[in-house]
């Protein structure tokens, strides 16, 4: 398949054909790629005309569907969006504002939220979006009214989209990525699923967060195919949207797919009738026991992938059938060029552990406003992603986990992933993540939480025993603590840092 390249978002736009679906939602008509191209068109003049241009900032909380799909993708066309959660409490909102230095706030019509009074003691403006009867149309008002300083569509070095980090350890980094950033990157992610115009998504992953928007909704727009947008992630009502929709894939992470597992046995006909293609898994760690049996249930291959904000998501991905993709591998470099950098700057030969670093189109070109970061997490024009791991002789990329949350037990080096993998195997574990615990002599012992599954009555010193028969003794979890849910993140991603403090244990 021949890549299409597109430097900004609106020549991404241009290639989706005439009167095809586009963007759609469950239940409503879809905006064809026509239709998407001219309420690209009226939104840049409808900013314009407020006095926003290329460079200004563009708030966006609205729910997940359609609408939010795009607003984010004709926005981009001539300003730049910065998507906020909506389940923001004000305090949070005051500071991703302030941080941001929005120009405007656009919220749905009607909708109660607290960005609202935040928004209106700042001075930031509120633009109200009206929705209209397709899905993804929709109309902007609001009194602001002025001349922007950049007017028109954007160019290729400007900022499309600005995210905030995760900030589980320090303050929240601004991401600024570049039209040529998301666009490469969504043309990386169709290269990699060889995505056509008849290819559908369906689309379960938030759109505030860079999984949704550049691999749901972008990857699919850059290939001329479309995607159906739900309210969110609700697996009691997926398999029916997924009836519904009749989508060739989905993308979502780890803990998704598993509840859907645990709800696939009574949807085997719906399942059996569907048109699936491929299931796209990334944001986190996949369980190779995961992906073994998410394949069998489904009868497609499960592709993982391996991305992050910095690199307008997609870094890695495991390649389609014919060629081999491994459980417990996110596959070959895909879109960025992919190398192993020892702590002090030096490459590694294949095989060798160190930090995972890439360099390419879709990266960043560095933190905004933060000298310290870009001196830590550049070096010689490599981007150092804070995760380790290595590559094998056929140039597949294997985890080892998060530098930070790989765990030092008096001097001995445990890989979470590697326990979790472990305990994985045991045939009564649905689910489980091993993490640090605070300890007074060795500093950090290992810890686990597990999820059961239904009927299961293990016991602590029996799931040990398990792991005990399959790991060193320094790599057997010390604790293992039984949860009905094991708390995430806002994305769905399973949270290993300050997880101990927030269960309240220590060794």
């Amino acid at each position: 398949m021949t890549e299409y390249r597109a430097d900004t978002m609106n020549q991404l736009l241009a290639h989706g054909s005439g009167d095809l679906p586009a963007i759609g939602a469950p239940g409503r008509p879809w905006l064809s790629h026509d239709g998407l191209r001219a309420l690209a068109g009226r939104t840049v003049a409808s900013l314009n005309a407020m006095g926003i241009g290329r460079g200004d900032r563009v708030a966006m909380v609205l729910p997940n569907g359609p609408e939010m799909a795009a607003l984010f993708v004709t926005v981009a066309c001539g300003a730049t969006t910065a998507p906020l959660n909506p389940a923001y409490k004000a305090d949070e909102f005051d500071f991703y504002l302030s941080d941001l230095g929005a120009k405007c706030l656009v919220v749905m019509q009607g909708m109660d939220t607290p960005a609202r009074a935040v928004a209106q003691a700042k001075g930031i403006a509120i633009v109200e979006l009206v929705a209209g009867e397709e899905a993804g149309s929709f109309t902007l008002q609001s009194d602001l009214k002025g001349t922007p300083a950049l007017p028109g569509l954007a160019e290729p070095e400007d900022v499309a989209l600005v995210l905030h980090t995760s900030g589980t350890t320090s303050r929240p980094k601004i991401v600024p990525l570049r039209q040529i950033n998301v666009t490469a990157s969504a043309a990386h992610i169709g290269a990699a699923l060889a995505l056509t115009p008849g290819d559908v998504c369906l689309n379960i992953m938030p759109l505030f967060h860079i999984h949704g928007l550049i691999a749901a909704v972008l990857s699919s727009l850059a290939a001329g195919g479309s995607v159906s947008c739900t309210p969110g992630f609700n697996a009691f009502k997926f398999f029916a949207t997924y009836d519904e929709v009749r989508p060739s894939w989905f993308t979502a992470v780890p803990t998704m797919h598993q509840t859907l597992l645990g709800l696939a046995g009574r949807n085997k006909e719906l399942i059996a009738r569907g048109r699936l293609r491929l299931i796209r898994s990334s944001s986190a760690s996949l369980p190779p026991q995961v992906m073994m049996e998410l394949e069998d249930v489904f009868h497609v291959p499960v592709i993982e992938s391996y991305g992050m904000t910095e690199a307008a998501h997609q870094m890695a991905s495991n390649p389609l059938p014919p060629r081999a993709h491994f459980p417990g591998s996110v596959g070959v470099a895909a879109g960025p060029e992919i190398a192993i950098m020892s702590e002090a700057g030096v490459m590694m030969a294949s095989g060798e552990l160190g930090e995972i670093v890439i360099r390419g189109r879709n990266v960043t070109s560095g933190y905004e406003n933060n000298p310290e970061a870009n001196a830590k997490g550049f070096t010689d024009g490599w981007f150092r992603t804070g995760d380790e791991g290595y590559l094998d002789p056929d140039g597949y990329l294997r985890l080892t986990g998060r530098l930070k949350e790989i765990i030092n037990r008096g001097g001995e080096k445990v890989s979470p992933l590697e326990v979790d993998n472990v305990l994985m195997d045991h045939p009564d574990v649905a689910q489980c993540l091993t993490f640090a615990m605070p300890h007074p002599k060795l500093g950090e012992e290992v810890a686990a939480c597990v999820v059961l599954r239904e009927g299961a009555t293990e016991n602590e010193h029996s799931i040990r025993d398990f792991a005990g028969e399959r790991l060193a003794a320094f790599k057997v979890p010390r604790k293992i603590v039984f949860l009905a849910e094991i708390p995430k993140g806002a994305t769905g991603k399973l949270m290993r840092i300050g997880l101990a403090a927030k269960l309240g244990i220590s060794a």
